[in-house]
């Protein structure tokens, strides 16, 4: 249950057999000017020519296309996954001040992999999660009902989105306007509560990309729901680490993808 066409769906009363929609490519793009890498940004690899001249304009590394010579498009490999570097190449004076430039500095909200500057450091060693611990498919909805209720800002504005770690009786719910940012504060409150994350499962509002299913792993938690789907490297990351990754859950249905085992019952 690698993919999206391998996906069992709980529907209330039962397991199926799903065809969930495909999962929308998700690849680290390492954006590389005059041999630099400047960023890796997870994203979807089409289009990375307009892709690598908008990054370095709205960085305000070159300030127009005229500064572009030429673009270089390369596949590459790093951890058995696949990646790209889009290369661009300045006229001839504008690459000093690249270095110091580097968006490695400060991303903005919502970036997954801001500071990352190397398609290595975007797709490091997988952390294998070790934890027995197990639910019930009628606790996924339950444990979504506790990121609701729990999410006190999205009720005044919807532009919020939470992580939530559920312990099979109550939710610890952090928010942010970026999911990456609510995860990141719900794993510093589970350690500054001292909560076994192995005993868990943490919820998002969001889809499930591989930077939070990286995120996840290392936190130590064994399951990882999200309100929407799941990309394709999220999916073989979750897989490889041991994960168990639910997906589209709304209302008492979803989509279980990799490591069942976790879900007992009905």
């Amino acid at each position: 249950m690698r993919d999206g066409s391998g996906a069992m769906r709980w529907d209330g009363g039962g397991w199926h057999h799903a065809a969930p929609p495909p999962s929308p490519q998700e690849t680290p793009v390492a954006i590389v000017i005059d041999g630099m890498s400047q960023a890796v940004l997870m994203a979807t690899p089409h289009d990375l020519r307009d892709f690598a001249l908008g990054f370095a304009l709205t960085e305000g590394l070159v300030a127009s296309p005229a500064d572009v010579l030429d673009f270089e498009e390369a596949e590459v490999e790093a951890g058995g996954f696949s990646a790209r570097e889009a290369r661009l190449w300045l006229r001839p004076g504008l690459a000093a001040g690249l270095a110091e430039r580097r968006r490695s500095m400060v991303g903005p909200v919502g970036c997954g992999l801001c500071g990352v500057d190397s398609i290595a450091a975007a797709l490091p060693a997988v952390v294998p999660v070790e934890s027995r611990w197990t639910m019930r498919p009628e606790d996924v909805a339950r444990a979504m009902a506790g990121l609701d209720r729990g999410q006190a800002l999205r009720r005044d504005t919807p532009a919020i989105h939470g992580a939530a770690f559920w312990d099979g009786r109550a939710a610890l719910v952090r928010e942010d306007v970026g999911r990456h940012n609510a995860l990141d504060k719900l794993a510093g409150a589970l350690a500054a509560s001292g909560t076994d994350p192995g005993q868990g499962a943490i919820v998002m509002s969001s889809r499930l990309s591989v930077d939070l299913v990286q995120k996840a792993a290392r936190i130590g938690a064994p399951v990882l729901i999200g309100a929407s789907a799941p990309t394709g490297l999220a999916l073989q990351w979750a897989d490889r680490a041991g994960l168990t990754l639910i997906a589209r859950a709304r209302g008492d249905s979803f989509d279980l993808y990799t490591h069942p085992h976790r879900i007992a019952g009905p």
